[in-house]
């Protein structure tokens, strides 16, 4: 069969009112990844030994999971560990939550690894300076290195949205019906047709997310390295 632009184009549009389904499971899970790196990266660059220790652990076990197993594991076992340790039943649950604690886990460590680099990168000196003209530590951290680290951080925050987006797509295999969900059911609705126009669609719509999100954060960074956070 040929090429049918129409196609193309018609399920382009059937796919377009799932993207709700998608950012929704990409914008939570960058919350709570930031949030778990945040506390990942202040235990790698802690001087508390087991503190530390954990960090280092997930950081070097996320890096070895592929993102399906983690999901699968998360989907399946999670109801069963949270029985044996709380009591709770979440079997109920739908199944983006799983997703999103899937790619929490998963995208946290790299983001541990991009806020250390990024605390790091700053000069200590900074920070002594700023204590010396009266700055508390927490000042002098909050007002000199944390906007230099965020400038820092940026252009690689916005390779990880992107790296989220992408690994958001793998929700589908448990259920999530969401842009890449739905494009399955397209498929099986129209018994196997037009494949390629489907995939095609939504190859599209993912190129544009990735395209947008790769010039947002462009811009951001170029706004924070002239300064225009002020």
């Amino acid at each position: 069969m040929s090429f049918d632009v129409k196609v193309f184009i018609h399920h382009l549009i059937e796919l377009l009112p799932y993207l709700r389904t998608t950012f929704y499971v990409a914008f939570l899970s960058m919350i709570f990844s930031l949030a778990l790196g945040a506390v990942t990266a202040a235990g790698i660059l802690s001087r508390n030994v087991i503190w530390r220790g954990v960090s280092k652990v997930y950081v070097n076990l996320m890096r070895c999971v592929p993102p399906i197993v983690l999901l699968f594991v998360v989907y399946y076992g999670g109801p069963a560990l949270a029985r044996s340790l709380t009591g709770v039943d979440i079997d109920s649950w739908d199944a983006v939550y799983f997703a999103i604690i899937a790619l929490s886990l998963l995208h946290g460590a790299g983001m541990a690894e991009m806020m250390r680099g990024a605390y790091q990168a700053i000069d200590k000196g900074q920070m002594e300076a700023a204590v010396g003209v009266g700055l508390t530590p927490m000042q002098g951290f909050y007002r000199i290195v944390l906007p230099q680290a965020v400038a820092v951080a940026v252009p690689v925050l916005g390779n990880a949205t992107i790296s989220m987006l992408k690994d958001g797509a793998l929700a589908y295999s448990i259920g999530v019906v969401d842009i890449t969900g739905q494009t399955g059911y397209l498929i099986s609705m129209n018994l196997g047709a037009y494949v390629m126009e489907t995939y095609l669609a939504l190859a599209f719509i993912y190129w544009l997310l990735s395209l947008g999100t790769q010039k947002l954060f462009g811009s951001l960074t170029r706004r924070l390295q002239r300064g225009g956070m002020g």
